[in-house]
């Protein structure tokens, strides 16, 4: 079980990602209209407006069925609660995982905000080389895929302390 500072800490990465994501957001609505694109780096990198009505990576962004925001934000928050309670049980020791799972559930916070807020997720990071473009995505997006990162690297026992035993 984590110390009650560890806590903190992962409470306040928690916050520091939904607080970064939404300003971003925020600014974003500000500045851009939807599908607006402002070039950053040429031929790499814009920032493009676009509305995320599906899941991760635009799944399911053009499906159409009955209560979808309802039924996606529903997920997203058992998502988030599951995250919650298994990062309520992992020890201390496991500092890339806690810090990986601070990083998700920041992320995945920051993201069902727009959704219960809008009905639809803001990205506008686009990386493109070409033609090809990946998929748009945002702050709390990013701070998902470095949290997810983080506890792979946790799963291959990198950054673990080797605790020694006595025979």
């Amino acid at each position: 079980m984590a110390r009650p500072g560890r806590l903190q800490i992962e409470l306040a990465v928690v916050l520091a990602v939904v607080a970064l994501d939404q300003a971003v957001k925020a600014l974003v609505r500000q500045t851009l209209e939807l599908h607006e694109s402002v070039e950053v780096i040429p031929a790499w990198l814009n920032l493009t407006r676009v509305h995320n009505y599906g899941a991760a990576f635009g799944l399911m962004n053009a499906a159409d069925f009955p209560m979808k925001t309802v039924v996606l934000s529903l997920v997203a928050a058992l998502a988030l609660g599951a995250l919650a309670w298994y990062g309520a049980t992992l020890p201390a020791g496991q500092r890339l995982a806690r810090a990986g799972l601070a990083l998700m559930v920041g992320g995945a916070a920051g993201n069902l905000i727009d959704r219960l807020g809008s009905g639809y997720v803001v990205d506008f990071v686009d990386v493109h080389w070409r033609a090809w473009h990946f998929w748009a995505f945002n702050v709390a997006d990013a701070a998902i895929t470095v949290g997810v990162s983080l506890m792979i690297l946790d799963l291959l026992q990198i950054g673990r302390r080797r605790v020694s035993r006595a025979v």
